[in-house]
Parts: structure tokens; sequence; C-alpha cells
């Protein structure tokens, strides 16, 4: 076996190790969705006052982990293959699929109208 091959064997392995050993969790996926709402909170327009505004900024602070914890840990279906994890979230009919790998999430499907759903039926 030449050098080159065992050091490709070698650099693959550990990536693989790497990336088992960061595979997301689902309390990490909920913190993706929590950063995605505020991210979007902070994006719409908002046709009301300053203080309506404020006013739902802090209502979404205080209660977006009731909302998490209600809305989209019941629905979520984490399938880990070891190197990376599916999530697949139906949420108020939009079906929801991100992909998980080395602690880092890759929306696939239906992210963007689940928050725009969610935040229009919360707020």
């Amino acid at each position: 076996m030449s050098l080159l091959r065992l050091s490709l064997i070698v650099t693959a392995l550990a990536v693989s190790i790497v990336l088992v050993l960061t595979n997301p969790s689902i309390e990490q996926y909920l913190n993706f969705i929590h950063a995605e709402l505020a991210k979007a909170l902070e994006r719409t327009d908002h046709p009301h006052s300053k203080q309506e505004e404020t006013m739902v900024r802090s209502i979404f602070r205080r209660h977006s982990q009731e909302l998490l914890d209600s809305m989209v840990r019941p629905h979520t279906i984490r399938q880990s293959w070891g190197l990376f994890s599916r999530f697949e979230t139906t949420v108020l009919g939009t079906r929801v699929v991100v992909i998980g790998v080395g602690k880092q999430f890759i929306p696939i499907e239906g992210v963007d109208e689940a928050i725009l759903t969610l935040g229009r039926r919360v707020f």
C-alpha cells in the first residue's frame, strides 16, 4: 500500500470521526429553528408603531421556547445516519426538511414557508 493511499484512508477516517462527533442533536436543531424565527422577525416589515414592534419582539423572546416545545419538538423526526442527521418537521401543515452535518444546518425544503406561517399565526 502506498503512502498516498494510506494518507487518504487516514484522512477519510479522521473526517468521518469528526462528522460523527459533531452530528447535530435535536436540541441544536431547535436552536437553529429559534435563530431562523428571530431572523425572520427582524426581516419582516411591521406596519405597526415602534412600540408595537418592541412588544412583539419582547413576547417572542419570552415565549419562543414554549413555542418550540409545543409546536416544533413534538412534530419533529430525527433520522441519524452517523455522519449527518435528517430532521423532518411538520408545522401548521408545512413540511420542513433540514440536513444537519458538522453542527451546521442546511435547509432542504419548507423552512421559509413554515417560518412565515408560524410567524403569522403567533404574531
